[in-house]
């Protein structure tokens, strides 16, 4: 598959059999092994139901508030935010072979992923209060780093993050790249082979962010003669598909960009490396910006 601006972008969905849901993302769509990525709406009452079959399964609310029933335990209260920008999420994680209904307390809307293991773990619910939040990098590159689904976690491949980045900054940045895996001689992860989709809220609905996925030598597809060189304009609700290279983003000025980072390839894992050309800007930074963290 040949990847573009065009393809790599995810638009939401509109009309359809399945009005509650929002935006879709496929492994036959994108082209890739792993991922399977939903955005959906649940109006007060409403149940949307699923069966993870031979996938492990992570759902995290947006807003409103949901209620889960499964063949695996049952939770209640999920969720609370008005909206991502005023809080931290929830996430539940649940194994393969899991039948469940999630039913909504509150409406609202939530993102749901799934990944084809051979694992067993247990549920797990993660509430905002045992979420890891941190601020990386400096100046005009500092943005919030919402560790829901981290590397470490007793799941078999998902990695979840959520990242917010002021109005003016930039965010996955250096470009950094996860597209290959690595290993050093003592069996060190250096580099992961990942799938990466960035799904996408803005504080105001006519904002936008740029995000830029480009490949060099160092990736498999560029050397196989499939380079991808595609920049797009991604507004709320839309997505971005990362199969390979780098992916920097910028928000736009004035607005606070949301993202939801959903992962997963050869190793539950963030390890990666950074475009050679602009690693240097990290030794230049003077201070974090004072506009985060967001929320606490």
């Amino acid at each position: 598959m040949r990847y573009t601006a065009e393809n790599v972008l995810i638009k939401p969905l509109t009309g359809g059999e399945d009005p509650d849901l929002i935006l879709s993302v496929t492994p036959e769509g994108a082209g890739w092994d792993y991922i399977s990525f939903q955005a959906r709406r649940l109006g007060e009452g409403g149940e949307w139901s699923f069966d993870t079959g031979e996938n492990e399964f992570a759902f995290v609310n947006l807003s409103g508030r949901y209620r889960v029933e499964s063949s695996r335990g049952s939770w209640a209260g999920i969720g609370g935010r008005a909206n991502v920008f005023s809080g931290g999420a929830h996430a539940l994680f649940l194994p393969r072979q899991t039948s469940l209904t999630v039913t909504a307390e509150e409406a609202g809307e939530f993102a749901v992923t799934w990944v084809p293991t051979s694992e067993d773990n247990e549920p797990w619910l993660i509430k905002p209060e045992d979420v890891a939040v941190s601020i990386r990098g400096g100046d005009n590159v500092s943005r919030q780093i919402n560790d829901l689904l981290p590397p470490g976690s007793p799941v078999h491949r998902i990695v979840l993050v959520e990242v917010y980045t002021p109005s003016g900054n930039w965010s996955s940045y250096p470009p950094h790249k996860h597209d290959v895996h690595i290993e050093d001689e003592a069996g060190e992860l250096i580099e992961a082979d990942l799938e990466e989709v960035y799904f996408y809220r803005i504080d105001r609905p006519e904002g936008f962010a740029y995000q830029r996925v480009y490949t060099d030598e160092n990736s498999p597809m560029h050397a196989a003669g499939n380079p991808i060189d595609a920049l797009v304009r991604v507004g709320h609700n839309e997505a971005v598909l990362v199969p390979e290279g780098y992916h920097p983003v910028v928000s736009l000025p004035g607005y606070t960009t949301y993202y939801l980072n959903v992962l997963a390839g050869s190793a539950q894992s963030l390890a990666n490396q950074e475009d050679p050309n602009y690693g240097w800007v990290k030794e230049k930074y003077s201070g974090v910006d004072e506009r985060l963290p967001l929320y606490r």
